[in-house]
């Protein structure tokens, strides 16, 4: 999977994981430690997370993050 695909899915995951949370995404941003624009471009796709960031939105939502999916 191509880095661009990669960021989508990542993104389009914590999207779903922060809609299932029921938290708005300022709520999320807040709790995470991250600002607004900063989970905003994380969620679209447009920014690469870092490892330190992805497990600090993760454990938010009380979930793991499998890439597994990501190998082509």
């Amino acid at each position: 999977m191509d880095k661009y695909k990669a960021r989508f899915y990542i993104g389009s995951l914590l999207a779903g994981y922060r809609q299932e949370a029921g938290l708005t995404l300022r709520e999320a941003a807040e709790k995470a430690g991250v600002t607004f624009a900063n989970l905003s471009n994380i969620e679209r796709g447009r920014y690469s997370v870092g490892l330190d960031v992805l497990t600090r939105i993760a454990i938010i939502y009380g979930k793991k993050v499998d890439l597994t999916d990501l190998q082509d």
